[in-house]
């Protein structure tokens, strides 16, 4: 049996313009000036308080904790209102659609959201049940640390050479190399195509519907 772990954020979904308002509007409830959109995105994949760590690290902790929390807050708000939208990115749809029938082949999820955050998203998408493990922020250190790839790979109870993670950063690359899973980045993210080489991307893809074909030569060559 074989395991794949996707990330959320950039990797499934657009949620760019979501994150960067919501960090926007929690800075200014401490009327402290935003760091700015390039400096949010290049924190996805974070959990809350190591973005905040590497956003502010001149600020108090208890600060931190502050604007974090504001960003949650803002989050949550701005998923309940219909006139904001985090939509799937082109192909994701379908592969996962794809992926998710295979009787050879089990899904999870590795992501810097909540649990709830990750609910939301599936109920929305009609994915339900279509995940066999999902690691977020609530359960396991935040990625680069290899704990999300370990857990999900012992509930799924597969081999760690069956494993694959698709993300967009280089934190989901150097998650991926420290568990021993394969590693695939997704070109349409947040982090440059340099940067998920550099972090150990196995392979770059263009295209969602690449994927199918990605995994089955590293399943077929190993890495």
């Amino acid at each position: 049996m074989k395991l794949v772990i996707f990330d959320c954020d950039g990797t499934l979904v657009d949620s760019q313009n979501m994150i960067a308002a919501s960090m926007e509007w929690a800075y200014g409830q401490e009327d402290l000036t935003w760091p700015g959109r390039a400096a949010t995105l290049s924190i996805i994949g974070l959990s809350i308080p190591q973005a905040m760590e590497v956003l502010s690290p001149e600020l108090p902790d208890d600060l931190r904790q502050r604007i974090g929390e504001s960003y949650k807050v803002a989050f949550r708000h701005m998923r309940m209102d219909p006139s904001h939208h985090e939509p799937l990115f082109d192909g994701a749809g379908a592969v996962i659609g794809e992926l998710a029938v295979r009787d050879d082949v089990l899904l999870g999820i590795a992501t810097g959201k909540s649990q709830r955050g990750v609910r939301a998203l599936l109920e929305r998408e009609g994915w339900d049940g279509h995940f066999t493990t999902i690691q977020t922020a609530d359960d396991a250190p935040s990625k680069p640390h290899p704990a999300m790839v370990l857990q999900a790979v012992g509930e799924a109870g597969v081999n760690m050479g069956d494993t694959v993670v698709i993300g967009d950063t280089s934190f989901d690359m150097a998650m991926a190399r420290s568990a021993g899973a394969g590693a695939v980045g997704v070109s349409w993210g947040y982090h440059e195509r340099d940067d998920l080489v550099e972090y150990g991307a196995h392979e770059v893809i263009d295209r969602f519907h690449d994927l199918p074909g990605v995994l089955h030569m590293l399943w077929e060559q190993g890495w």
